[in-house]
């Protein structure tokens, strides 16, 4: 619901938080030659109502929600796709042309297009999977895990109570193991991801224990800032496959555009360059 000269997305997010989604998505604005605008919209929880609402009506075509948006904007949205109500959290929100809003959510999306390009020999049916955390990251790599063919998935979470939960919502194969339990979880392991915070810019690292991780295990972690956390760059240097976090915020990307305006831009080295240089300081 956009006037055809101009297109408008958003992010909001956090009044005290920067986003990296500003870069990748103007950037797809210049590659695609379609005219328009993506802006960071810092706001505080209160104000998510209406300035959802609002968007029908600033002419924008959508936006992305970031934490801590992306559980209340489901109570606000007209319509909330199948996905994100299992997964239970909105990352997506389009603008109909009726001028109502559709919550969805491509982090699920991201986390595959980024395990898929990283590495390319990846099967989530080769063995066990163990995620750690439970959070809402893990709810979107529990679903992408389970549509991909995960037999089993082994979920570590400090608190045993919201990894059942998760558990329950997302349904399929999913064994909650206590935090104690987390070293043990990596034996026979065929993927590993920590969707945690722990191990990011400002936080505590990960502490986990990889003498049990096989040697052909896939080893992901969510997060981008740093680029590669320390749980990233150990499970390299044994000599396993792993991937960081920034290729999930790129390949969530190009879902959103599909619905915004009906293309698929690509990520490009040049794209992840850029992106790399702006988390690093060296834009």
């Amino acid at each position: 619901m956009t006037d055809e000269s101009y297109h408008l997305i958003g992010v909001m997010g956090s009044p005290v938080m920067h986003s990296q989604s500003p870069l990748m998505h103007n950037y797809w604005f210049d590659q695609t030659g379609l005219p328009g605008k993506y802006v960071y919209l810092p706001l505080p929880p209160e104000r998510l109502p209406a300035a959802l609402r609002a968007l029908p009506a600033l002419n924008f075509s959508g936006c992305n929600l970031t934490i801590p948006h992306k559980l209340q904007a489901m109570e606000i949205v007209d319509e909330v796709d199948e996905v994100a109500r299992k997964i239970g959290a909105i990352s997506c929100v389009v603008v109909l042309e009726d001028g109502s809003l559709l919550g969805t959510n491509n982090d699920w999306l991201g986390f595959l297009g980024n395990l898929k390009q990283s590495a390319p020999d990846w099967r989530a049916n080769a063995g066990p999977a163990t995620v750690i955390g439970a959070g809402g990251g893990s709810r979107a790599v529990c679903h992408a895990l389970l549509s991909e063919g995960a037999q089993e998935i082994r979920l570590v979470n400090r608190s045993n109570d919201r990894a059942q939960r998760l558990a329950d919502d997302i349904g399929g194969p999913i064994m909650v193991l206590s935090w104690n339990e987390r070293h043990a979880a990596l034996d026979g392991a065929a993927t590993v991801v920590n969707t945690t915070s722990l191990g990011m810019v400002g936080q505590p690292p990960l502490e986990l224990k990889l003498d049990a991780l096989g040697p052909d295990a896939v080893v992901a972690d969510i997060i981008y800032t740093p680029l590669e956390t320390s749980f990233v760059q150990a499970a390299r240097a044994r000599g396993n496959t792993a991937v960081g976090g920034l290729g999930m915020l790129l390949h969530q990307g190009p879902p959103a555009w599909k619905l915004w305006f009906g293309l698929t831009p690509d990520v490009t080295p040049e794209l992840r360059e850029m992106m790399e240089a702006s988390i690093t300081g060296n834009a």
